[in-house]
């Protein structure tokens, strides 16, 4: 009788701290809807000086609102935060080598929940923890909310975080300003933005550019926004 009361109340513990555990994410996430993050985890653990600067949604200019969901996620307004046929390509092998018109599996709602909480990698730790997280943000936040989020985290340039940063960085204007040149210039970098760079770009990161402004004549232009 003592070893099944003791496994009864081993198995209430247990279970309270899974449930503990799987609701962990919801107060920041909440609070996150409505208030501006200060810092994100990727900037934290940064080695370069790190340049950010928040700017609400109606400060950025929706061709950048457009560009980057043209280079990287053109399902956004649609999905629940995940796209499936990219990550069976992604798995099958099929994006080893990618061109510069083809992005990767992850969402903007998966790469908003990694820049925020979490640290680069391939581990598939890594990858649950971010499938979980972009599941609450998915649940907890409207779509608008997650690209304002994601204009003001990405990174696009060594230290530079943010469409604010990077359009005074590169071009000297404000991001309401920025035009859909400067826009796809911005996108085309998302990739890898240690590498690739906004005022000295190479003929990859060129192509890529013109491709993100064809593909957002393709989707109707800032048209697309109101679908959000």
């Amino acid at each position: 009788m003592a070893l099944r009361n003791a496994w009864q109340v081993w198995r209430r513990r247990a279970l309270l701290g899974a449930l503990l555990l799987f609701f962990a994410p919801l107060p920041p996430i909440l609070i996150l809807r409505w208030v501006p993050p200060p810092f994100s985890a990727l900037m934290l653990q940064q080695p370069h000086e790190v340049r950010f600067e928040w700017v609400p949604w109606d400060q950025i200019s929706p061709h950048a609102a457009v560009a980057v969901i043209a280079a990287e996620d053109q399902l956004f307004a649609r999905h629940y935060g995940f796209d499936f046929k990219s990550i069976l390509r992604a798995l099958s092998g099929q994006e080893k080598r990618r061109s510069a018109s083809v992005r990767g599996a992850s969402t903007l709602s998966q790469q908003v929940a990694k820049n925020l909480f979490l640290w680069p990698g391939r581990s598939w730790l890594r990858k649950g923890l971010e499938a979980w997280l972009t599941a609450w943000i998915e649940l907890l936040w409207p779509k608008r909310r997650i690209l304002e989020v994601y204009l003001n985290v990405a990174e696009m340039g060594p230290g530079v975080f943010g469409v604010a940063a990077a359009s005074r960085a590169y071009f000297g204007v404000s991001p309401r300003r920025l035009d859909p040149w400067q826009a796809s210039r911005l996108a085309a970098v998302l990739p890898d933005p240690r590498r690739r760079s906004v005022l000295r770009p190479g003929p990859a990161t060129d192509e890529r550019a013109a491709w993100i402004r064809a593909q957002v004549r393709h989707l109707g232009g800032t048209g697309y926004l109101r679908e959000l």
